[in-house]
């Protein structure tokens, strides 16, 4: 029953993530560029459920990405994926309670997807390279990214260790005096 509500705040996560994205950034951008809160909900759900996960719900919602913004089908959700096992990764890694931690995580996964995303459309379309117009335009995404994670650094934090709690089970160590 725990997974089943993880799950559910997974997925509950996910909807308001894209109703942020379809409706308030199209208006609250900068020249037309909005943050990608799929990274971070992606990588959070690496980071905190981990078992592989991470990969799977990242394939998922990049699957219905692609459906609903018309793209070729799969390239998102093949990113996604491997954004979140790189989230699994980090979670063994690294530590999650430090907030610089974090916000260095999501900026290399939002690099990571862009990067990945432009280099594919590059060799699937006959498109110019404009490297100074993809710079800016990245920087002022991991600029985004960045506040907004400032932001809900202490609601994705505590909403994240309940979800890892649900998935991982309570770790209890002892202590030896």
């Amino acid at each position: 029953m725990r997974k089943f509500k993880g799950i559910l705040i997974i997925i509950l996560l996910f909807f308001l993530i894209y109703f942020l994205q379809a409706n308030f950034f199209t208006w609250f951008n900068i020249g037309g560029i909005m943050p990608n809160l799929f990274v971070i909900l992606v990588l959070f759900v690496g980071l905190f459920v981990g078992n592989k996960l991470g990969g799977v719900f990242g394939i998922i919602f990049g699957i219905i990405l692609d459906i609903h913004t018309s793209s070729t089908l799969g390239i998102s959700s093949i990113i996604l994926g491997i954004i979140g096992l790189m989230g699994e990764y980090f979670d063994k890694n690294f530590s999650k309670d430090s907030r610089i931690t974090l916000i260095l995580i999501a900026v290399g996964g939002t690099i990571f997807y862009e990067v990945i995303k432009y280099l594919w459309i590059i060799l699937n379309s006959e498109a110019e390279i404009e490297l100074l117009m993809f710079t800016l335009t990245l920087f002022v995404e991991l600029i985004f990214n960045t506040l907004i994670l400032i932001i809900i650094y202490p609601l994705v934090r505590k909403l994240g260790y309940y979800i890892e709690g649900s998935f991982k089970g309570k770790k209890i160590l002892t202590r030896y005096f």
